[in-house]
């Protein structure tokens, strides 16, 4: 009976899952990121006590075209820094981030390679931020995203699209996509005081 107890709290927790006439399996843990922060990648899977690594898979320069006009509100000349990499978390596919960075607003990252720090951990620490904006969403993994989580074309993901600025100059958007059942979003928040 104590046994099962345990079993049946760990399940309730998501740190197991329990088939029929199959057994019992450890569950890939659950990451829970706040909605109104800007959480460095590897922070979140050191959280889940796991072993962090990524893979930058492209990296080019190009001037900003149509369709990154919801993306980084840029004239057409602007030059941006476009990236996209894969984060691990126990040697597992994570998240999938694709970025776009200003290099009006950045232009050091025009020399950076990203060999020892992603992306957004290197931002984070070059470039202060004074405004963002989160949009979430859920999508079925298209074959790019699919490939890049070692997942199935079509199986559901939870997509943050993030823009950030640093005074009135946008510094870089990135949409960071998740395999669905591996991550939720939390945000703690209290009412405004009245007055």
């Amino acid at each position: 009976m104590t046994v099962n107890k345990a079993l049946t709290d760990l399940v309730k927790r998501g740190l197991i899952e329990r088939r029929r006439k199959s057994g019992s399996y450890v569950t890939f843990p659950h990451v829970q990121s706040a909605v109104m922060e800007i959480h460095d990648v590897k922070l979140e899977v050191q959280s889940l006590g796991l072993d962090y690594s990524f893979h930058l898979d492209e990296r080019s320069i190009r001037k900003a075209e149509g369709r990154d006009a919801g993306r980084l509100d840029l004239p057409p000349s602007a030059r941006l820094l476009e990236v996209s990499c894969r984060h691990f978390a126990g040697g597992r596919p994570f998240c999938f981030e694709e970025r776009l960075i200003s290099l009006a607003a950045v232009p050091e990252a025009e020399t950076e390679l990203f060999e020892t720090s992603a992306p957004g951990s290197w931002l984070l620490g070059k470039v202060p931020w004074s405004t963002a904006e989160h949009r979430i969403r859920a999508v079925s993994a298209g074959r790019s995203a699919a490939q890049a989580l070692d997942i199935s074309t079509g199986a559901a993901c939870l997509v943050i699209e993030r823009r950030t600025w640093s005074g009135r100059a946008p510094v870089t958007h990135v949409r960071l996509t998740y395999p669905g059942d591996r991550h939720e979003l939390v945000a703690q928040f209290a009412p405004s005081p009245l007055g």
